[in-house]
C-alpha cells in the first residue's frame, strides 16, 4: 500500500463517512410527522410552518452537507499537505539516509580498495625488489666477468704493447747508441787525426827550428873556441796545452779555435771543453750520511743525500762543490763550528716569525705604497715595453743591501765594495736570454706571454723612474697588475679580485731608486753557509718516494731560517743560498726525455695532489707565490741545459694553470740547467731532470703580523 493510500484509510474516509451517516439521519427526523401522521390515517395536507421548517430543515440538511464537504475538502487537503510535507520530510530523510549510507559505502569500498591496492603495491614491491636484486646480481656478475675480460686483454695488449715498446726504444736506443757512438769514434778519431798531425807538423816545425837554432849556436861556439868541442845539449820539443795528450796515449779534448764554446744539442752527449770539476770524495758511510739525514742538525758537516753518488742537498752547497772541492766543504764546516759555537737563532715557527727582522711599521706600511703605485698617473703606451740589458752590475756586500727602507738599518753604511762585473748577451732564444754575468751563464725568461694568456685586455702606462705599468684584465673583472723597472725586474705586482680586494704577490721596494741595479747577482754569498737543523725528510719531499704526504701541511711549513729582508723574486731566482731558506718538492714523478721539456699526460697526473694543496694555500691567501725550477743532466753545453731546463720549469707551470687552475701570476719559474745535479754524474741521469717546487712567499713579500 502506498503512502497516498494509507493517508486516505486514515484521515479522509472516516471524514467522508461521517458526512454521509448524518444526511440519512437527518432525513428520518423531517420525516417522522409525516411518518406520524399516515399512522393515524389523517391525510392533512403539511402546513406552510411544517413546509418552512421542512425547507429549513432542508436548506440546513443542505448547508450541512456542504459543511461538510467543504469541511471535508479542507480536511483532505490539510491531510493532503501534512502528507506532503510529512512524504518530503520522510523522502528527505530517507535521501539523506541513503547519502549517508551511500557515503559509508564509498568510505568502505575506497577502504577496501586502498587496503587492496597497497596489498597489490607491497607485492610488487617485493616482486620488483627481488627482480631487482635479482638482474642487479646478474649484471654485477656480467659486469665483473667482464671486467676480468677486459682486464685481462688489457693487460695482454699493454703488456704485448709494453713489450713492443720496449723492443722498439731497446732497437731504437741501440741503433741511435750505435750511430751515435760510431760518429763519435769517427769525430774522435778525425779530432785526434788532425790533433795529432797538427801536433806532429808543430812539433817537426818546432825540432827544426831548435835543430837549426843548435846548429847556428855550435857553429857560433865553435867560432869562439876553435881548439875546444863543446857539446850542444838537445833541448826537448816544447809541447803547448793545446798538444798535451793523456798519460794512457789518448787524445785529450781541445777547445774550439778563438775560445768561444762550440754549439751542442742538450743532454745528446757532446760536451764542451772546460775547466774540469774538482772531485769531492765522500768518506762517510751509507749509515752515516742516514744518521746525518735524520738529524742534521748534530753535524757541521755537508749533508748529502744518502743515496749512491748521491749530491749535498743544500743548493748552495752545490755551489761551492762545483767550484771548490773537498776545501770548501772543509771551508764551510769550519764556518759552520763557528755559528754553532754562537747562540743560535730558534727555528722559525711562522712566517711571520720568520721575517721577525722587518719592523711591524715597514709592514704596515706597504699596501699604501702599494696602493699609491697602481693609482700613480702615468702615461698610455700602445705596445709591450722592450727592457733594457745592463752592460756591467754591481755586486754589493751584504751591509749595504739589508741597509734597504726594509732593514731601516743604517750602522754599518759606511762599508760598501762595490765589484763591477761584465755582462753580456750570448743568444735569445724565443722569450729567453742568455747572459753571461762574469763567468756564469743565466737565463732569463719572459713569463708575460704566459700571464696574458685567456686575458680580455692588457695595456701598459709609462712611469716616472723608467717603470712601466702593465696591467692584465681577465674576465669576470680580475686584474693583474705589475710594475717593472727599466730592466724588466718585477717591482711589485698584485691581483684585484672581482670584489675588489687586494692581494701583494711581489714587493721589492728597493728597485723603486732613481738608478736601479740589475738583479743578476747572489746576495746570498755574503751569509753564512746555513745549517739544515730539522731532517731531511721535513726539507725534501720526492713525490715517486711520498706519495701519501700531506703536500699542503708541507708547503704550508715556514722557511728553515730567518729572512733578512725582503729580496726581488730575481734575487731569489739567482742566489741558491736564499732559495735554501725554504722547502722543495722534487716532482720526480714527472721525467722528461732527453732533450725534451715536454710533460706526457699520463705523468700530468701524478701532479694532482701536489696542484690540490697548491690550491688549498691560495685558497687561505691568494697572495702565495711559488716558484718552479727547471733541471737538467750534465750531458750537454751550459747554454742548451739553461735553456731547456727553462722550458722545462714553464711546461710544468702552463700545465698546472691548464689542467688544475693554479693563476699563472702566482708560479715563477727558473731553468737551472745542469747547475745543481741530484745526483753527481756526468753521465745521462733521469733523475737529474727533474723540476722543483718551493713557495717562496715569505721571501719576496711582507706578511702581515700574527699579533
Amino acid at each position: 500500500m502506498t503512502f497516498r493510500s494509507k493517508l486516505f484509510a486514515t484521515v479522509a474516509f472516516p471524514v467522508l463517512s461521517a458526512s454521509l451517516i448524518a444526511t440519512p439521519a437527518l432525513a428520518d427526523a423531517l420525516m417522522k410527522p409525516f411518518e406520524v401522521a399516515q399512522d393515524s390515517g389523517e391525510q392533512a395536507q403539511p402546513s406552510e410552518e411544517e413546509l418552512l421548517q421542512q425547507r429549513q430543515a432542508e436548506e440546513q440538511q443542505r448547508a450541512a452537507e456542504e459543511e461538510a464537504q467543504r469541511a471535508a475538502e479542507e480536511q483532505q487537503k490539510a491531510a493532503e499537505q501534512e502528507a506532503q510535507r510529512q512524504a518530503e520530510e520522510q523522502q528527505k530523510a530517507a535521501e539523506e539516509e541513503a547519502q549517508r549510507q551511500a557515503e559509508e559505502q564509498q568510505r568502505a569500498a575506497e577502504e577496501e580498495a586502498q587496503r587492496a591496492a597497497e596489498e597489490q603495491q607491497k607485492a610488487a614491491d617485493e616482486e620488483a625488489q627481488r627482480a631487482a636484486a635479482e638482474q642487479q646480481k646478474a649484471a654485477d656478475e656480467e659486469a665483473q666477468r667482464q671486467a676480468e675480460e677486459q682486464q685481462k686483454a688489457a693487460d695482454e695488449e699493454a703488456q704485448r704493447a709494453a713489450a713492443e715498446q720496449q723492443k722498439a726504444a731497446d732497437e731504437e736506443a741501440q741503433r741511435q747508441a750505435e750511430e751515435q757512438q760510431k760518429a763519435a769514434d769517427e769525430e774522435a778519431q778525425r779530432a785526434a787525426a788532425e790533433q795529432q798531425k797538427a801536433a806532429d807538423e808543430e812539433a817537426q816545425r818546432q825540432a827544426e827550428e831548435q835543430r837549426k837554432a843548435a846548429e847556428e849556436q855550435q857553429q857560433q861556439t865553435e867560432q869562439q873556441q876553435p881548439a875546444e868541442e863543446q857539446p850542444v845539449e838537445q833541448q826537448p820539443a816544447i809541447v803547448t796545452d793545446e798538444q798535451q795528450q793523456p798519460a794512457d796515449g789518448s787524445t785529450a779534448e781541445q777547445p774550439a779555435e778563438g775560445g768561444t764554446e762550440q754549439p751542442a744539442t742538450a743532454e745528446t752527449g757532446e760536451t764542451p771543453a772546460g775547466e774540469p770539476v774538482p772531485e769531492v770524495v765522500d768518506t762517510l758511510s751509507p749509515e752515516e750520511k742516514q744518521a746525518i739525514a735524520e738529524d742534521p742538525g748534530k753535524t757541521d758537516e755537508t749533508v748529502v743525500l744518502p743515496v749512491e753518488n748521491g749530491a749535498a742537498v743544500l743548493d748552495s752547497d752545490k755551489d761551492a762543490d762545483n767550484t771548490g772541492g773537498r776545501m770548501s766543504r772543509e771551508e764551510r764546516r769550519k764556518q759552520r763550528e763557528e755559528l754553532r759555537a754562537q747562540e743560535e737563532v730558534p727555528l722559525p715557527v711562522s712566517d711571520d716569525s720568520a721575517q721577525a727582522e722587518i719592523p711591524q711599521e715597514v709592514r704596515e706600511a706597504v699596501p699604501q705604497k702599494i696602493e699609491a703605485a697602481i693609482k700613480e698617473e702615468g702615461q698610455r703606451v700602445d705596445a709591450a715595453p722592450v727592457f733594457a740589458v745592463p752592460e756591467t752590475t754591481n755586486i754589493v756586500n751584504n751591509t749595504v743591501i739589508n741597509n734597504t727602507v726594509i732593514n731601516n738599518n743604517t750602522v754599518n753604511n759606511n762599508t760598501v765594495n762595490n765589484n763591477v762585473t761584465q755582462v753580456n748577451v750570448v743568444e735569445t732564444i724565443d722569450n729567453r736570454t742568455v747572459l753571461s754575468v762574469g763567468n756564469q751563464l743565466i737565463v732569463r725568461g719572459d713569463d708575460r706571454p704566459r700571464l696574458r694568456r685567456d686575458s680580455e685586455e692588457v695595456y701598459y702606462d709609462e712611469l716616472a723612474r723608467g717603470r712601466t705599468r702593465e696591467t692584465i684584465v681577465r674576465p669576470g673583472g680580475v686584474q693583474i697588475i705589475t710594475i717593472y723597472n727599466r730592466y724588466g725586474d718585477v717591482i711589485q705586482r698584485s691581483r684585484i679580485g672581482r670584489d675588489g680586494r687586494e692581494y701583494i704577490l711581489v714587493y721589492a721596494p728597493e728597485l723603486e731608486d732613481d738608478a736601479p741595479r740589475p738583479d743578476l747577482v747572489d746576495v746570498g754569498y755574503e751569509l753564512p753557509p746555513m745549517r739544515l737543523r730539522i731532517p731531511l725528510r721535513d726539507y725534501i719531499v720526492d713525490t715517486s718516494s711520498d706519495p701519501d704526504r700531506d703536500y699542503y701541511e708541507f708547503l704550508s711549513e715556514p722557511p728553515v731560517e730567518r729572512v733578512e729582508r725582503v729580496y726581488t723574486i730575481n734575487e731569489v731566482k739567482q742566489s741558491a743560498r736564499l732559495r735554501d731558506k725554504v722547502r722543495r718538492i722534487d716532482l720526480d714523478t714527472v721525467t722528461f726525455a732527453t732533450g725534451s721539456a715536454e710533460v706526457p699526460m699520463s705523468q700530468a697526473r701524478t701532479l694532482r695532489k701536489v696542484a690540490e694543496a697548491m690550491s688549498k694555500i691560495l685558497d687561505k691567501d691568494p697572495g702565495e707565490t711559488f716558484l718552479i725550477e727547471g733541471h737538467t743532466d750534465a750531458v750537454g753545453s751550459d747554454k742548451s741545459n739553461l735553456v731547456l731546463s727553462d722550458r722545462r720549469a714553464d711546461s710544468v707551470a702552463s700545465l698546472l694553470t691548464e689542467v688544475y687552475g693554479i693563476p699563472p701570476e702566482n708560479l715563477q719559474t727558473q731553468g737551472y740547467g745542469e747547475r745543481f745535479l741530484k745526483v753527481r754524474t756526468q753521465s745521462a741521469e733521469q733523475q737529474n731532470r727533474r723540476v722543483t717546487i718551493r713557495r717562496v712567499t715569505t721571501l719576496v713579500r711582507p706578511v702581515a703580523s700574527a699579533n
